[in-house]
This record gives C-alpha cells, sequence and structure tokens, in this order.
C-alpha cells in the first residue's frame, strides 16, 4: 500500500474541526433541529451520507484530484458527526438537553480520540512499510 498523506490529513482534521465545531455549535444553539416535515433528521444520519457519498469514491478512484480532496473532506466531517451523534443516542435519552451532558460530550472525545488513534497507527505502519521496502542508496564510494 502506499500512504496517501495529503488525503489522511485531510480526512483527520475534517474529522476533528467537524466535532469541535459542531459541538461549539450545539452548545450556543442547543435546541438546533433540523427537521424536514414531522421527522428530525439527526446529524448521525446526515453524517452516514457524507461517509458514503465521500468514502465510495476514496475506495474506487486512485490519484489526487480536487474531487477526492474534496471526498476526503466529506468522509472525514461525515465520520465525525456520526460518531458523535451514536455515542450521544446510546448514553443519552436523546433529548436536546442531553446532548450538553458531560457523558455525550466525553463518549464523543473517546469515539473520535480512538479513530484518531487508529488512522495514527496505520498511518505509522504503512510509513515503516514503506520505507523499510525502498532501495537504501549506496553509500559507499568507488576508488580510482
Amino acid at each position: 500500500m502506499i500512504l496517501n498523506k495529503r488525503r489522511a490529513v485531510l480526512v483527520l482534521s475534517s474529522l476533528l474541526l467537524t466535532f469541535v465545531v459542531l459541538r461549539l455549535y450545539l452548545h450556543l444553539f442547543p435546541n438546533t433541529n433540523f427537521d424536514i416535515g414531522i421527522y428530525n433528521i439527526h446529524h448521525l444520519f446526515l453524517g452516514l451520507l457524507l461517509v458514503t457519498f465521500g468514502g465510495l469514491p476514496l475506495i474506487l478512484f486512485e490519484g489526487n484530484s480536487r474531487s477526492l480532496d474534496v471526498a476526503s473532506i466529506g468522509f472525514g466531517a461525515g465520520l465525525s458527526m456520526a460518531l458523535d451523534e451514536w455515542v450521544y443516542l446510546i448514553v443519552t435519552d436523546g433529548s436536546d438537553s442531553s446532548y450538553l451532558l458531560p457523558v455525550s460530550f466525553w463518549g464523543g472525545v473517546v469515539m473520535l480520540s480512538l479513530v484518531l488513534g487508529y488512522a495514527l497507527i496505520m498511518v505509522i505502519v504503512t510509513h515503516r512499510r514503506e520505507t523499510s521496502h525502498s532501495p537504501q542508496p549506496d553509500t559507499a564510494t568507488p576508488r580510482n
């Protein structure tokens, strides 16, 4: 495997930035809901859509392009949204006020930390494999 450092930075930074912005926004405006008709659309569901629409191009296409950069950012943002709300829905009653509880916040922090740690391990392992398999320059100088 070849490590795409640019894509890794885009995914991981969008993952972290989305969590910070989302938590800050919902802390400032705790009764904000996205409703379509009678349905309340949680950011878990929007996150899963972003993971799908961002993740599939990343799996199916190789190379570097602006559209794959956008897909990387969408994937990271969607994963952040989905994991944050996933914990919230498990450990709370799902109300607007419970989103502000410490257990919801720290659950999101733990999930994002696990994902960032997992990604970091993959980056380190891939980097080590790449450097161990790359040809080493010959340090011996020929003498005439």
